[in-house]
């Protein structure tokens, strides 16, 4: 009866895995309800009675229409007004639905309606053994020559299987063999990786080729599994291509770096002996001349140094093919790619030019009047390539960006008056972001031209003169001397007598 009992347990969680995890009000109109079934569930299958988990009578359930929200025209589940069970409605995949994640929720909005009152329920989709390992393809060639030694390692494709946790790839079986063993590597979570191990060296001339059956076996009970053919064929060369110690060369290297910088080392091994092992670097073939003056490759250690001049204003990274191959009679070669980046310095100063100038200014211009245009660039990127600008002397004038970017333009903050300052001297400074900042500076030397803005003034205001009787007309009686600050014809005045009054007018 015990036995029987537990059997009948397993088959509810298989089935429907009915069971309330959690009741949680987030407010006073709102609770929270979980479950959890298993994937594959026979449509119509009962998940569990919302109604008596929430402790709403059947009555209140119908008249206050309690439904699920949802806007999906095949929903994966129904609610039974009438009594307030949940059902399945349609087949619930879990790979379709969450993929290969750990936990795989659905969650379902319910609402009763006058007064409004919300609840939530997530149902938990449990992974059931419904997949089978699958190999990307149905054999895999192998060519090894006769000569590796024992100890050589060949990897193998892996199996993918939708299911997760246990029931995805487990282990994976070799058939029998006299010269071949498994060997399985973890790989992060839920991978896997096969290799193949030479255990027994090789003989052609008894045996060309080699038929082996690898199993990828999850872990259901009972357990799905699936196979790839492996055709070995055994080459009767007597050496081996030379091995990158690495998958992937990468390295970082700064823009102006000195010849002879190390940029990176890479290395090769050969499991050959003698000449057929010596291993010789070099770039491809098709590598280009020019990359060829900036880098240089030492044959024998691998050492790739710089021996240009590196600018990352003109290539931020590099791909360089190179070669190991060994001194063989017939020399094989292994080809890997080295990619170098190249880290940007602050080494281009901010640049200003002039595109249109003023050469003057009326002293009784509006505010905001343009005395120039000028034009910022600075070839380095990021921080060391954000420009700002600015005057560096107090003056009536400043610098306004305009709409096009790097483009600025200077123009009048304040009134001008030529008679208080006449000309400006304007240093202009363009200053980067980068560490340590660069900047440079541009001198823009403005003139305030004169208007006919200010009248002629005597010196003194009245004048009084004592004339003596019995002059001689031609002697002069009396003189006057009038200014005006204005410049230029602006500034030449003219004496009139008025002929009525005996004033003396000025005129310019």
């Amino acid at each position: 009866m015990e036995q029987s009992g537990r059997h009948a347990w397993v088959e509810r969680r298989r089935c429907v895995a009915y069971m309330v995890a959690l009741v949680m009000f987030w407010s006073e109109a709102a609770a929270q309800i979980r479950y959890s079934i298993s994937e594959e569930v026979k449509e119509g299958s009962v998940v569990g009675n919302i109604a008596k988990d929430l402790g709403i009578d059947k009555v209140t359930l119908k008249e206050r229409e309690y439904r699920i929200v949802g806007t999906s025209t095949e929903p994966l589940f129904h609610l039974n007004q009438d009594d307030g069970i949940l059902y399945v409605s349609r087949k619930v995949d879990r790979e379709e639905i969450c993929e290969r994640s750990n936990a795989c929720i659905i969650n379902l909005k319910t609402v009763l309606e006058n007064p409004l009152e919300i609840h939530y329920v997530a149902i938990e989709v449990l992974d059931v053994n419904d997949h089978s390992p699958v190999f990307p393809e149905k054999e895999k060639r192998l060519e090894i020559f006769e000569s590796t030694l024992p100890g050589a390692r060949f990897q193998l494709q892996t199996a993918r299987d939708p299911d997760g946790s246990q029931f995805s790839v487990q282990q994976y079986k070799l058939s029998h063999n006299d010269h071949f063993r498994l060997e399985v590597k973890e790989r992060g979570e839920d991978r896997k990786m096969p290799f193949l191990v030479l255990q027994k060296q090789l003989d052609r001339e008894a045996m060309r080729e080699h038929r082996l059956l690898l199993t990828a076996v999850d872990g259901g009970k009972p357990a799905r599994s699936g196979t790839i053919e492996i055709l070995i064929e055994v080459l009767d060369v007597n050496d081996n291509w030379p091995v990158f110690t690495q998958d992937v060369y990468s390295a970082v290297l700064n823009e102006n770096a000195p010849p002879g910088t190390l940029a990176i080392q890479v290395n090769a091994t050969d499991l050959d002996e003698g000449a057929n092992g010596e291993i010789v670097y070099s770039f491809g073939k098709e590598v280009d001349v020019n990359l060829q003056k900036l880098f240089y490759i030492d044959s024998k250690t691998g050492e790739i140094k710089v021996t240009g001049e590196i600018d990352f204003e003109e290539n931020q990274n590099y791909e360089i093919d190179i070669q190991a191959s060994d001194k063989g009679t017939v020399p094989l070669s292994t080809d890997k790619t080295v990619i170098i980046k190249i880290i940007d310095l602050n080494d281009n100063a901010p640049e200003i030019e002039v595109t249109s100038f003023s050469k003057s200014v009326p002293e009784d211009c509006r505010t905001g009047t343009t005395v120039a245009l000028i034009s910022v660039n600075d070839l380095d990127s990021g921080p060391n390539g954000k420009v700002s600008c600015f005057i560096r002397e107090a003056v009536p004038f400043a610098i306004s960006p305009s709409l096009q970017d790097n483009m600025y333009a200077i123009v009048t903050k304040s009134l001008l008056d030529r008679e208080e300052k006449s000309f400006y001297g304007l240093t202009v400074v363009a200053k980067d972001t980068g560490e340590p900042s660069l900047s440079s500076e541009k001198t823009i030397a403005v003139v305030v031209s004169d208007v006919n803005d200010n009248r002629p003034q005597f010196s003194l205001s009245p004048y009084t003169f004592y004339i003596t009787e019995n002059n001689d007309l031609a002697a002069p009686l009396f003189s006057v001397r009038a200014s005006d600050p204005d410049d230029g014809d602006n500034a030449h005045i003219v004496y009139h007598i008025c002929s009525l009054t005996g004033d003396v007018l000025l005129k310019r």
